[in-house]
């Protein structure tokens, strides 16, 4: 594991956190049923910030909810959590589902969000849509259940640089797979998500944001990105060249540069 292992309380549910460097901290917010060891290929070049990852509900080693919940409902959990690690604000970055969550969690706790980074992630319903087969893969945690499964299912739904070399996919595949989402909490996570929009308030979102996004991702066209960043008054847009979904954790050394100027230089949203 990169970094130091807890276990925080959030109002009754033990949620697994990983913490790792110094410096102003980066919440870290997993894709659809990821746990934190998703994060290991970029971890290590965000020298000069303290990395906090955490297990959603039900992924990783966070057991799942009581009871499911909406959008709205994980963004409070997330709150509870920012609470309890003692952080006033904190820069966040989403990464897919998890940009969703930092959407929500900006629109829901403005003032505990400094800045903010979307990454392979959209505007939810009334998007455009993604390729069938890579939405069709996405409705069930298969991909985490194996490495012959994974082979075969992940750059299907990933494309870029995991689709187009083998080897991108295989040198952190047994990390993400090593705590697999149990199937309960990875359809709370779809029914979390089912439904969600932020088109009618993402202009309402006053932070400074950097939107990333790959040009050859099955799930997330650069089209809904391009939305966002026209909706979003503080917004700029990265569209990673031949950059897949997974372009942050792939080949972290093409936009490392772009995520680590804007979380240095940008100016705080909410003084």
């Amino acid at each position: 594991m990169w970094g130091r292992e807890q276990v925080i309380d959030v109002e009754g549910l033990p949620l697994r956190v990983v913490r790792a460097g110094s410096g102003p901290p980066l919440l870290l917010i997993n894709g659809i049923g990821a746990p934190a060891e998703m994060w290991a290929p970029i971890v290590a070049r965000l020298d000069g910030h303290e990395v906090v990852a955490f297990d959603l509900p039900g992924a990783g080693a966070s057991p799942p909810l009581r009871r499911p919940t909406r959008m709205r409902g994980l963004a409070e959990l997330v709150t509870r959590l920012i609470d309890a690690l003692g952080y006033e604000r904190i820069d966040v970055l989403g990464y897919s589902f998890g940009g969703i969550l930092a959407q929500e969690l900006a629109r829901r706790s403005p003032e505990r969000v400094d800045r903010l980074v979307l990454c392979a992630t959209c505007p939810g319903l009334t998007s455009a849509p993604p390729q069938p087969l890579a939405a069709l893969l996405m409705l069930t945690p298969a991909r985490y259940s194996g490495r012959s499964v994974a082979s075969r299912i992940v750059p299907l739904i990933a494309g870029g640089r995991t689709r187009r070399d083998p080897t991108a996919l295989r040198e952190h595949l047994a990390e993400r797979l090593a705590r697999p989402p149990s199937t309960q909490g990875y359809l709370q996570q779809l029914y979390a998500v089912s439904g969600w929009s932020s088109l009618c308030w993402l202009s309402s979102i006053g932070h400074e944001t950097l939107i990333m996004v790959g040009d050859e991702d099955p799930l997330i066209r650069v089209i809904n990105a391009r939305c966002m960043a026209a909706l979003m008054p503080r917004s700029r847009l990265r569209v990673v060249r031949g950059g897949g979904h997974l372009f942050l954790l792939d080949e972290p050394g093409s936009v490392v540069a772009d995520l680590t100027g804007f979380l240095a230089t940008a100016s705080r949203a909410t003084e």
